[in-house]
């Protein structure tokens, strides 16, 4: 049997984290890594497909890295926490939770609700519970640090998971996405 961890991550995590990050997105977002270094404007390029003509292209994986890990490093020792899991000493997940403060309220209650997001399982290791071992984690810091509310939009493939651990749809809930000026 696999040896199992599900540890909190810490702000030392970060370049583990990133990489977690980047292969989630890569398999998310795109059919493979760009290249490190220039990356040509317009016309194929080496992952496949063409740069839109806007040149909106993912970044080469050491940038990457090294300004995702500093983002993240900085944010563990704030507002953000993350959980990450490993299996025989191997990262192969996390999930992220940023605090959001609430308005002070004169009557009793919770200071602040979760916002969670980037919740990722290498495809190696889906289906054997590590996700919901994730989510447990969310939801033990939640109820032991009195948050409000955990809120997430989740994926297409992730909603399932996420109402099987209690998560569900308010009675109702306005949303307003912001285009770019």
């Amino acid at each position: 049997m696999s040896d199992v961890v599900i540890r909190r991550a810490e702000p030392g995590d970060a370049p583990v984290l990133a990489a977690l990050r980047r292969r989630f997105k890569v398999e998310e977002d795109g059919d493979g890594a760009p290249p490190d270094g220039d990356v040509p404007q317009g016309g194929d390029v080496p992952w496949g497909g063409d740069v839109p003509p806007d040149g909106d292209v993912p970044q080469g994986e050491e940038r990457f890295l090294a300004e995702c890990g500093e983002w993240l490093r900085t944010r563990l020792a704030g507002p953000w926490r993350a959980w990450l899991a490993e299996v025989d000493g191997r990262p192969c997940g996390h999930v992220f939770v940023c605090l959001v403060e609430k308005v002070p309220s004169p009557f009793p209650g919770s200071d602040a609700l979760g916002y969670v997001t980037n919740f990722y399982v290498t495809p190696e290791q889906r289906n054997r519970g590590l996700g919901r071992a994730l989510l447990d984690e969310v939801n033990r810091y939640a109820r032991s640090h009195r948050l409000d509310t955990l809120i997430v939009w989740p994926s297409e493939g992730s909603a399932p998971l996420y109402r099987r651990c209690g998560f569900d749809g308010p009675a109702e809930l306005l949303e307003q996405p912001v285009e770019p000026s």
